[in-house]
């Protein structure tokens, strides 16, 4: 079947990623734009592109990424303090309320229950990471990247509240769930992840779990799913479970719904 005239521009410019790309193994979009593959294809800019690697991070297609590309800085920094951020995070608690409206109905046995992850879903570790761009820059990289800094950083408590999960977390807290946060911070944090969270709005959760020794032993993801398995066992009831990263989400005892949250700033796995 013969292609119409829409989709031929479309291809070329594919082939043309796709022969520069093939070329080098450090394919980046500066170069590609400054390229003869680059002339007579689609109009192509900076933006696109970074707003396609943000895109296919949050549709989990990029992986184990350590750091954002350098030519993305700028722009997802942006995107991290834009209003654009903030109406996406609403409109993902609107949706997780929306689904409570129509279906929750309370079992009057306090076995309902939410479980919410904590960096980047009700904690923000956004000053951390722009204080050290993102590692996109070379002298950056391995500060972005260093678990010690990190962990030094929370250790102040006073990361900041994501904007609107105060508000649906304690709409959560008044639904009557029982509420369970499951975080892949490391249990010797728990003091100054108590007190961040207090100081930032949240109170009244039922149960907070963080990772020990043995925790260590697996991956984020099956260690969040067993920590559900955990509570399927105890008789909860799982409705809902909203994270920043796709490990906080997938593997066995999956929630009756689960709400993802934008986070291009890192990969956890």
């Amino acid at each position: 079947m013969a292609l119409s005239p829409s989709f031929s521009i479309p291809i070329l410019l594919i082939l043309s990623i796709s022969i520069t790309t093939s070329a080098s193994d450090h394919w980046n979009i500066l170069s590609f734009l400054s390229s003869d593959n680059y002339k007579n294809t689609l109009s192509f800019n900076l933006k696109n592109y970074c707003e396609s690697w943000r895109m296919n991070v949050e549709l989990h297609n990029i992986l184990d990424f350590d750091v954002i590309p350098g030519e993305c800085i700028n722009y997802i920094s942006k995107y991290m303090t834009s209003s654009q951020y903030k109406a996406d995070i609403q409109r993902a608690t609107e949706e997780a309320s929306l689904f409570l409206t129509k279906n929750f109905i309370n079992g009057f046995d306090d076995l309902d229950a939410w479980i919410f992850d904590i960096d980047d879903t009700l904690l923000s570790t956004l000053p951390y990471y722009q204080k050290y761009h993102f590692g996109g820059d070379d002298c950056c990289k391995e500060e972005k990247t260093n678990r010690v800094l990190l962990e030094a950083w929370m250790e102040e408590a006073n990361a900041p509240a994501v904007e609107h999960m105060v508000r649906f977390y304690n709409e959560i807290k008044e639904r009557g769930f029982k509420i369970f946060l499951i975080s892949s911070r490391g249990e010797h944090l728990r003091d100054a992840t108590i007190n961040n969270l207090i100081k930032a709005g949240y109170h009244g959760w039922t149960q907070l779990t963080l990772r020990c020794e043995d925790d260590e032993k697996h991956g984020i993801e099956e260690y969040k799913a067993n920590q559900r398995k955990k509570l399927i066992k105890q008789g909860y009831r799982l409705w809902g479970n909203i994270g920043d990263q796709w490990s906080s989400l997938n593997g066995h005892s999956y929630a009756r719904r689960s709400f993802k949250l934008p986070n291009p700033m890192y990969y956890e796995a």
